[in-house]
Parts: structure tokens; C-alpha cells; sequence
């Protein structure tokens, strides 16, 4: 063969025989998982990555997705490179795929961030592939996990019963109304939070229950449900555009199924006096009854009458006291520093 044929010219992106073209920097990708996913199940792009890799590295050798990447016939060493040894790896226009550990790989990735601040490197193509990611409310996956184990390990906790936490629950309820009243958004984060806690606690009491058990999913499923049930205009076939229609919808609905022979059943009688009024004024009112207030004198009847002209104002007097009373609760300190 002529020496001067187009076959014995190399291309540019070929090295010589037993040469390495170190003038070709590769490509690194760091492979991300969640492990909220399921192992196995990856994005086809990442799937893609890791069979057209030249090399698959990963620090931890009980990584939960190296038994399925295995099984599709990726080899993986077991490997924990610095910064300098990956790019090395790298030479000739090599592909290296790092599958990163739960903390993410920061000492590789602050080093190859050093290296390419240099600018005295030829850095590699650097890529980073999520390779499955959260769902919303992935989140919540851990709080179950979470509450799992201190229900398990925790003295304190695991001694708890439903009738025990259940001053907590009103208690974060009332936080909860107060944030959302002050309009403090960290607050109402929070203290959603603190809510959220109560309703996984309670479920995984509910677990341990020998007779009648039930978990988290049972009370999200019994939820889901109702939700789909309640809102015919979304899931069904029925039509709602107003806000007044989607209530009549939902008053419908919850009336099968309760099945109930008086308005008045289900309202807990053991919330505040003022909002236990307006929601008996409430039930009446939508049930067309005009019930006359009990003509009795006294301070009580008094405020269950101006309770009953709020709730027919549309003004929740629990929520009007409260303002009230933060009002005088401003006065006051007000006079104590005055």
C-alpha cells in the first residue's frame, strides 16, 4: 500500500497504532440517582451513557444500582479516583462514567473545578446526568422512613398512643392557623411540617395496632379516593364552574356517603365554642332550615347570636375574636411600655 494512500493517513480522531492521543481530552459524566426510585430504573439516556462508556467507576461497592447494572452488562469497578487520576482515564477521547454515591462525589467534583480554574488543563467534556430523579412528594418517602425508625429506636416515642399525641395535633393546628394569620411564610412552612409530622406519626402508630391495623398508604388511599369520589367535575363526567356548583358537588357526594339522619352529625362538638356555633349555623343555613335562636338571656346565647350573624356575613368568628385579640394584645404592651 502506498504510504502516501488515503488509507495510511490516520484521521485526526485516530491514534496511531499503540499510541494514546493525549491531545484529545474524553469525557467524564457524573451519573446522579435518586434513591427514592427504585433501583434499576433509569433514564434511557443514562442507559445509553453507560453501555457506550469506555469505563464505569463507582466508589461504593454496595451502591444499590450496580447489581442491575451488572445484570445489563455494564462492568463497573469499584473505584474512588481523584480529580487528575479521572482525567488521565479520560486520555485518548475516552468516555468515563462515574455513578456518584448519595452524597454526590463533592472532593471529585471540587477538584476538577481546581483543575479547570487552573486553565493550565485540557479539560474533558464534563456532563452531568441525572439518571432518575424525584417525583413530587418524593420527599415524603423519607419522613415515613424517618418516622419509622424513631418509632422503632426512640424511647419516648415508640411508648406513644393516639389518645397520648392528640393535644399535640390540636396544639399544631392552632400554630398553623397562627402562621397562616401572621402571613409569615417560613412559619407556615414549618408548621405545616409539624402537621404533616402528626397525621405519619399517628398512621404508624396505627401500624402496631394487633386488631385493626393500618398504615400511611391506607390513610393517602382512603384520601385519593375520596378526593376522586368528591370532585365528579374533575375525574367524571359532571360539569362545575363555579365555586358555588363545586360545593353543591361535594355536599351531594359526602351526603351518600355518610348516610346521616341529622345535619348536625359529624360536627365535633369539642372544637371552639364560636366556631362550633358558626358551623351549626352553617349546616342549617345549607340546609334551608331557619331555626330561631333559643330566646334565653345570657352571655352565652349572646355569643352564639353574633356567632350565627357571622357565619351569615361569611365572617369565621373564630378567626374576627383572634384579630381582635391580637389588637388588644398590642394595646396592652403598648400601655405596659407607655
Amino acid at each position: 500500500m502506498n504510504a502516501n494512500s488515503p488509507e495510511a493517513t490516520p484521521r485526526p480522531d485516530q491514534a496511531a497504532p499503540g499510541t494514546a492521543d493525549t491531545a484529545v481530552p474524553g469525557r467524564i459524566v457524573l451519573l446522579t440517582t435518586s434513591h427514592r426510585v427504585a433501583p434499576g430504573l433509569l433514564s434511557w439516556p443514562a442507559w445509553q451513557a453507560l453501555h457506550a462508556a469506555d469505563q464505569v467507576l463507582c466508589a461504593d461497592g454496595a451502591h444499590p444500582q450496580l447489581p442491575y447494572l451488572r445484570e445489563a452488562g455494564i462492568a463497573v469497578d469499584e473505584a474512588s479516583p481523584t480529580a487528575e487520576e479521572l482525567l488521565d482515564a479520560c486520555a485518548g477521547g475516552r468516555t468515563v462514567v462515574v455513578v456518584a454515591t448519595g452524597e454526590g462525589e463533592p472532593a471529585l467534583t471540587d477538584g476538577l473545578a481546581r483543575l479547570a480554574g487552573t486553565g493550565r488543563v485540557a479539560m474533558p467534556e464534563l456532563e452531568l446526568l441525572p439518571a432518575s430523579y424525584d417525583l413530587p412528594g418524593a420527599r415524603l418517602l423519607d419522613l415515613v422512613q424517618v418516622m419509622d425508625r424513631i418509632r422503632a429506636e426512640c424511647p419516648w416515642s415508640s411508648q406513644q398512643t393516639h389518645k397520648g399525641l392528640a393535644k399535640y395535633g390540636i396544639e399544631e393546628a392552632y400554630e398553623l392557623v397562627e402562621a397562616i394569620e401572621e402571613g409569615d411564610r417560613d412559619e407556615l412552612r414549618e408548621e405545616l411540617g409539624d402537621v404533616l409530622l402528626q397525621v405519619v406519626f399517628h398512621a404508624r402508630i396505627a401500624e402496631d395496632d394487633l386488631e385493626s391495623p393500618f398504615s400511611v398508604d391506607d390513610v393517602a388511599a382512603g384520601i385519593v379516593a375520596k378526593l376522586i369520589h368528591r370532585h365528579p367535575h374533575v375525574f367524571g363526567d359532571e360539569t362545575a364552574t363555579t365555586p358555588e356548583e363545586v360545593k353543591a358537588h361535594w355536599l351531594r357526594t359526602k351526603a351518600v356517603e355518610k348516610q346521616r339522619t341529622s345535619i348536625t352529625e359529624g360536627i365535633p362538638l369539642g372544637q371552639p365554642g364560636l366556631a362550633l356555633a358558626a358551623k351549626l349555623a352553617s349546616r342549617a343555613r345549607a340546609a334551608h332550615l331557619d331555626i330561631p335562636l333559643p330566646p334565653v338571656e345570657g352571655i352565652g346565647y349572646e355569643l352564639l347570636a353574633l356567632a350565627v350573624r357571622a357565619e351569615s356575613e361569611g365572617v369565621d368568628p373564630e378567626a374576627a375574636l383572634r384579630a381582635a385579640a391580637r389588637a388588644y394584645r398590642d394595646a396592652i404592651r403598648e400601655a405596659e411600655q407607655g
